[in-house]
């Protein structure tokens, strides 16, 4: 892939700052992906190598691959949103004729846009609250809170990204089951446009 083709996966065709917007969350998931996939698999491969060639395990092993799970778990859900991939229960939206299907997913990006607001409201609480508790990690001597930063930010970024998949969806004759995925079944597992 050449870089043209690379950037290219990153812009949003989403008019003015809905587009700016979108781009930037692609990107932002894109990178705290590939950085926390990378960073666990150096960091186990390294505690492997100082475990079995040093008989000497790294102490922080455990606490940085804790961080980096909840870090790719909560970007992850926000990529998956973006792509497409969640799971869709789709027997009565395949029924309904083509302005069913489209009012549908308006409703169901709204809807499930709110749910993940809403979620991050609640795990900001959560995190404001296990701030004021002043607790660290064992290992690496770092406030908890902080590892706990992704979960509003995961939400909060699953949510935009339902939020433009409904604005979309208001914008253009298709239906889209992300800014960039449009819906339908074919043989290839990527259906982006």
């Amino acid at each position: 892939m050449d870089d043209d083709t690379a950037l290219a996966s990153y812009r949003s065709d989403l008019p003015g700052p809905l587009g700016w917007i979108d781009t930037g969350i692609a990107r932002l998931e894109a990178f705290l992906l590939a950085a926390g996939v990378l960073l666990m698999a150096a960091n186990t491969i390294a505690n492997v190598v100082g475990r079995y060639g040093f008989g000497m395990s790294i102490q922080s092993t455990e606490e940085v691959n804790r961080i980096l799970i909840i870090l790719i778990t909560f970007a992850g859900i926000s990529y998956a949103a973006r792509h497409g991939r969640h799971i869709r229960m789709s027997a009565i939206f395949d029924m309904l004729p083509g302005p069913g299907r489209k009012a549908l997913m308006i409703t169901i990006a709204l809807v499930t846009a709110g749910f993940m607001f809403v979620l991050a409201w609640y795990s900001w609480g959560y995190l404001a609250t296990t701030f004021s508790r002043g607790r660290i990690l064992p290992s690496l001597q770092i406030p908890l809170w902080w590892t706990l930063v992704w979960v509003p930010a995961g939400f909060f970024m699953t949510g935009l990204q339902y939020t433009l998949t409904a604005i979309k969806n208001l914008l253009e004759k298709d239906i889209y089951l992300s800014t960039n995925v449009l819906e339908g079944y074919s043989d290839d597992s990527d259906q982006e446009v």
